[in-house]
């Protein structure tokens, strides 16, 4: 049996898979979203033909794609709007907005569909890279509001792999206050899943990962199998 066996996910109809086999994580909700056009999208990206430019458009799409489903839970305030014909009682988004947060550089990638689907939203920056002797994350660079206090905060990367970049993000951001993170992943290994639970197991926060799939597993240079490769050298090329 895989690990990606042994983890309970939701997809987009609430769907739990692996229950009578699998151990729940305890700590965070994991969506993979599960639409057709969504799995389309990944599998272009997953082709290693499908060239810089392409993969740059598709990674745009997708992200809107899993951002329409990762802020169901977005905080709204009730209104009142005057129509051409009459009241109307509706919402908008409240105060203070959410907080985007792409990890450098890949994550840059998904901030355009992030931000297409929540213009009022303010962008964080974290600079972050994955040692690769160690594969534990080293950050180099942080532009984040100092106070986060009551925000909710969307963090972008595409890859969810060992969930030592991801887990500093999250506790990063919690540090400064954030009330819940929700992370966005165009993919997610299972290990990576396990690490996080097990980082904010005792937390007590609310935590959420929505992906596109959840692939096999990692291999031991801690790339996702099957994967995609490396998502920031094929958006930006190898530099």
């Amino acid at each position: 049996m895989c690990l990606s066996d042994q983890i309970v996910i939701k997809t987009k109809t609430a769907r739990c898979l692996g229950v009578s086999q699998g151990i729940p994580l305890s700590s965070m909700e994991t969506l993979v979203v599960d639409h057709p056009l969504v799995a389309h999208k990944l599998t272009a990206l997953r082709d290693a033909g499908t060239d810089s430019p392409t993969f740059r458009r598709l990674a745009d799409e997708l992200v809107t794609l899993l951002a329409y489903e990762a802020t169901r839970d977005v905080r709204i305030t009730d209104v009142t709007v005057q129509t051409p014909v009459a009241t109307a009682h509706g919402v908008r988004l409240a105060k203070p907005y959410p907080l985007v947060v792409p990890i450098l550089r890949a994550g840059l990638g998904m901030l355009d569909g992030m931000t297409r689907l929540l213009p009022t939203a303010e962008v964080g920056f974290l600079g972050m890279i994955r040692n690769e002797s160690t594969l534990q994350a080293e950050t180099y660079a942080t532009r984040l509001p100092d106070d986060l206090s009551g925000r909710q905060c969307y963090v972008v990367d595409p890859m969810l792999a060992t969930g030592g970049t991801l887990a500093a993000a999250v506790q990063f951001l919690f540090d400064r206050g954030a009330v819940d993170v929700t992370a966005i992943c165009l993919l997610a290994a299972p290990e990576g899943l396990a690490y996080m639970d097990k980082v904010f197991a005792n937390s007590g926060k609310p935590i959420r990962v929505v992906t596109a799939a959840l692939d096999e597993r990692l291999n031991e240079s801690g790339y996702i199998v099957p994967g995609l490769g490396d998502a920031g050298d094929r958006l930006y090329g190898v530099v």
